[in-house]
């Protein structure tokens, strides 16, 4: 299954969604996560494993964690070589002075996010793709 190339088509169609709770990141300098544990997203690092993890299941695991993040994903499907896509959100996300941690998925982009800005981060968003299309 490919994904979508194009940027202009990218952006239009992104339909940002923020996915429901609050996330955060931690790591573990080796195996595997806690029991109870549910990472969204693993990154092996020579330091560590980073974890992203609902805040609540961190705190349950005695896990110390920083950033608490909004988790935002792009509904679109782009394909793993587009470019440009993670440019241009950045850019305006840049411009509202709005951090952002991008992950690649398969099928879609996930925009982590300060959690007391997803809100407007999705509103940014948004914008961006009404004024692409």
């Amino acid at each position: 299954m490919t994904g979508e190339r194009d940027l202009r088509t990218l952006l239009h169609g992104m339909r940002p969604e923020l996915n429901p709770g609050r996330h955060v990141f931690t790591t573990l300098r080796a195996g595997e996560p806690p029991t109870g544990v549910t990472p969204v997203v693993t990154v092996a690092e020579r330091e560590g494993l980073t974890l992203v993890v609902p805040e609540a299941q961190a705190i349950a695991a005695g896990l110390p964690y920083d950033f608490v993040a909004g988790w935002i994903t792009l509904r679109v499907h782009s394909a793993l070589e587009a470019v440009g896509l993670t440019a241009a959100v950045s850019l305006a996300l840049t411009d509202a002075g709005i951090s952002c941690n991008v992950v690649a998925g398969f099928h879609h982009d996930h925009l982590f996010v300060p959690h007391a800005r997803a809100d407007e981060a999705v509103r940014v968003l948004k914008a961006l793709a009404a004024e692409s299309g």
